[in-house]
């Protein structure tokens, strides 16, 4: 369990004001100019050494992935693009750390953005959240006014500025190339890669994407030593991350954790445990929409780390515990899922603009039990066309609930279609 002197962000609940004021109180822009000082080759390396993974979804070495920038500028500018468009059902980590420590994230922007040699941040906010683009919009401008920021920032030398844009509040666009496109004002459909990003991102230049929680750790990590935060947590899977817990608990709740805390601890300490009682619990969807569920045998032991959970073919994603107890119609939830990813896909991939429909309507003879059995490893063929198979991950995110149910959940499909077919010959 998380020590208290140990957690990153201490506004997460907005207790304290958002200010920068009572920011720097908490710490915010303490000797930035001393850690700007330390070069850019060094910062990459002390994040490569904190062992800092991605904590937008996808789990990638931030440091690893700030390397790829050129070192050397051929005449384009290059920018640090910063992913606030939380789409992700169940995911509401990054609103509330744009709305209660803004400045945790500007003054991330500004190192990341030094470290990869860019000209400017820009930080792409889900156009809904309407409070947090004002709190972070207050942080810019209070870090302009401070030197934070613009011209010779933090006293550094070093230029560089920071824009929040609102965008349009598609889903896709949280994936980077599509979040690309939509800064550049275009419709928000993801790119074929190569070229990446880091190569040819916004407007044709070297860019860097990252999401909002990744950023915002970057400077207490290098305050505190990248030895500290890799020290908590498991191998690889190191420091702390911020958990969402939704669905069937008794205390729902925004938590920063230790990762590798046994999910079964995450939710009967923070979240005041499942309603009704751990006996009573069904199922866990552990990263967001997007991850196959697990079952309650495999909730009681496992842990909450981008490893563990893949063992057990899921994912950690975003963090998003979503908990549902014995009252759930699981199947019937899935379907829903279903059908958001067939309403949120771009459409540009034929797999996935045919497949995710084509999911949704047999989902749904599943929910009734209309469907045949063979129709169920039918349903898996159809996800097994979509996963892998698309330009951006949106296909996986729609086959894998469904693989999911499928693989912890088959028997309650088959009841369905028992009962239905029983009822169909009482009527007969």
């Amino acid at each position: 369990m998380l020590k208290d002197s140990d957690r990153i962000f201490t506004n997460l609940y907005g207790i304290d004001d958002h200010g920068i004021k009572a920011a720097m109180k908490r710490g915010d822009w303490e000797n930035t100019k001393e850690i700007l000082a330390r070069g850019r080759e060094k910062i990459i390396e002390e994040v490569k050494a904190s062992g800092l993974r991605g904590r937008g979804g996808a789990g990638f070495s931030t440091g690893m992935k700030w390397s790829f920038m050129p070192k050397v500028s051929d005449g384009r500018p290059s920018y640090l693009v910063v992913n606030a468009d939380e789409g992700e059902p169940g995911t509401c980590k990054d609103r509330d750390m744009m709305r209660n420590d803004p400045h945790k994230l500007v003054e991330g922007c500004l190192i990341g953005g030094f470290a990869i040699g860019a000209v400017a941040a820009y930080i792409y906010v889900r156009g809904e959240f309407r409070r947090e683009i004002d709190h972070l919009q207050q942080a810019v401008d209070e870090a302009y006014t401070a030197g934070f920021l613009g011209k010779n920032a933090c006293g550094s030398g070093y230029d560089f500025d920071v824009y929040v844009h609102a965008g349009s509040g598609a889903y896709i666009c949280g994936e980077e190339t599509a979040l690309i496109e939509s800064l550049e004002g275009k419709k928000g459909q993801p790119r074929l890669k190569p070229p990446f990003p880091a190569a040819c991102g916004v407007w044709g230049c070297p860019t860097t994407v990252n999401n909002v929680e990744t950023i915002a750790v970057v400077p207490t990590i290098l305050r505190r030593g990248p030895e500290w935060f890799a020290g908590l947590g498991r191998p690889n899977n190191t420091g702390s991350k911020v958990f969402c817990i939704s669905g069937h608990v008794n205390n729902p709740c925004n938590v920063e954790e230790e990762m590798g805390i046994p999910l079964k601890e995450l939710i009967e300490k923070h979240a005041g445990g499942v309603r009704g009682g751990w006996d009573n619990l069904l199922a866990v969807i552990p990263g967001g929409s997007s991850v196959p569920l697990l079952p309650k045998e495999i909730c009681d032991t496992v842990l909450m780390d981008f490893d563990s959970l893949r063992e057990q073919k899921s994912g950690l994603g975003t963090a998003a515990v979503i908990v549902m107890d014995k009252s759930t119609d699981v199947v019937k939830a899935i379907a829903r899922l279903s059908k958001f990813y067939m309403h949120e896909s771009c459409g540009q991939c034929t797999p996935c603009r045919e497949g995710t429909g084509w999911l949704w309507r047999m989902m749904e003879r599943m929910v009734e039990g209309s469907a045949k059995p063979a129709d169920i490893d039918h349903m898996l063929d159809v996800a097994g066309r979509i996963e892998g198979h698309t330009i951006c991950a949106l296909g996986d995110a729609a086959a894998w609930p469904v693989q999911g149910l499928v693989r912890h959940f088959r028997p309650e499909i088959e009841r369905r279609m028992g009962e239905f077919t029983g009822n169909q010959a009482r009527v007969a």
